[in-house]
């Protein structure tokens, strides 16, 4: 029986400006906290390092056989409809026994919009 390890993909757009990695990388290690055992990797559309396909391939090493790729981005523009597709592609036919899932960009999540419109508000209460 095959059991399913599922990797967590988390994908930013990226920088120039290596600062930009920083709430990502908070991102990343909040969920390693919440989830310990669950391989958890960060990639970057460009700019930055790593890519998808090399973060892809981490978690492939690290056995799994399931990869949940969620896209942190505020909205589902050019890049996640247009750059991701060719690269979630490529992992697939690079790892054809591995199942790759694409997940909805974290802002248009109703949670996400709700936790966002909160601290806009606490913001404005605080100036």
């Amino acid at each position: 029986m095959n059991e399913t390890r599922t990797g967590l993909l988390l994908f930013a757009h990226g920088a120039r400006d290596p600062r930009w990695a920083l709430p990502f990388e908070a991102v990343a290690e909040a969920a390693r906290r919440a989830h310990p055992g669950q391989p958890v990797a960060l990639a970057f559309l460009e700019f930055m390092s790593p890519g998808l396909d090399a973060a892809a391939e981490s978690l492939v090493a690290a056995g799994c056989t399931q990869l949940d790729i969620v896209p942190l981005f505020l909205g589902a523009g050019g890049h996640v409809r247009k750059d991701v597709p060719p690269l979630l592609e490529a992992v697939r036919a690079r790892h054809p026994a591995v199942e790759v899932r694409l997940h909805p960009a974290v802002g248009e999540q109703p949670a996400m919009i709700e936790a966002m419109a909160r601290v806009a508000l606490a913001l404005q209460a605080g100036t």
